[in-house]
């Protein structure tokens, strides 16, 4: 893919996100939006892994966590999901490390506990995304 199909993929992802925050509004909880979600992204054609266990190596010790991420979008882009009344920075670095440690280009941190997906989702790039061909 190259950065501009990562880009497009998702600026879908969220316009699919704020469809399901504005059928079902704020205060569920989290596992409902990651469900809905997925169902909007299926229905789409994407490829979608849901809880997916992300694996942690350190030096040549593969560890057993239970690491997963909510949504993993046709292989490159993470999708965080929160249900919180403010994101800390300590999602952000979940979202991060996720995204390092699955060697994957894009990641979003989007909470549903509010009046505006759009202004309340964040979008993070690493140095696989630099990696991706342009386009």
């Amino acid at each position: 893919m190259t950065k501009r199909e990562v880009t497009q993929l998702s600026y879908e992802i969220v316009g699919l996100a704020i469809k399901v925050h504005k059928e079902l509004g704020p205060g569920l909880l989290e596992s409902v939006y990651e469900h809905c979600l997925r169902h909007e992204l299926i229905k789409k054609g994407y490829e979608v892994d849901q809880q997916m266990r992300v694996p942690v190596i350190y030096d040549t010790l593969e560890m057993e966590v239970n690491l997963r991420v909510d949504l993993l979008v046709n292989k490159m882009v993470v999708v965080e999901l929160k249900a919180i009344e403010n994101i800390l920075p300590v999602h952000e670095a979940q979202l991060l490390t996720y995204m390092k440690l699955l060697k994957k280009p894009q990641g979003l941190l989007i909470n549903f506990f509010t009046d505006n997906i759009t202004r309340s989702k964040k979008p993070f790039v690493n140095e696989y995304f630099a990696q991706l061909p342009d386009g």
